[in-house]
């Protein structure tokens, strides 16, 4: 047993989790303002998602402290959301 590829693999899993809840979460925020919003939101629900799909990357690389990246996209996503939709 190799406890410490164990551990490294654990400590993955977790990021992983912690970083695709949030965002399915934020993808979910872009779906709302492309159902809801008008063609503003909709081009800022473009851009979000690519901002997800850009800060999701950087926080799987950044490991234990992955989940700020996309936790900052997902919360400037939810303003706009509330501001255009």
């Amino acid at each position: 047993m190799d406890y410490e590829a164990h551990e490294r693999t654990y400590e993955g899993f977790i990021n992983f989790s912690k970083v695709g809840t949030i965002a399915a979460l934020n993808v979910m925020l872009c779906l709302i303002m492309f159902g809801f919003g008008g063609s503003v939101a909709t081009i800022f629900g473009w851009l979000m998602l690519i901002a997800t799909i850009v800060a999701s990357s950087i926080g799987l690389a950044l490991g234990a402290t992955g989940w700020i990246p996309p936790a900052a996209v997902f919360v400037v996503t939810g303003l706009l959301a509330i501001l255009t939709v």
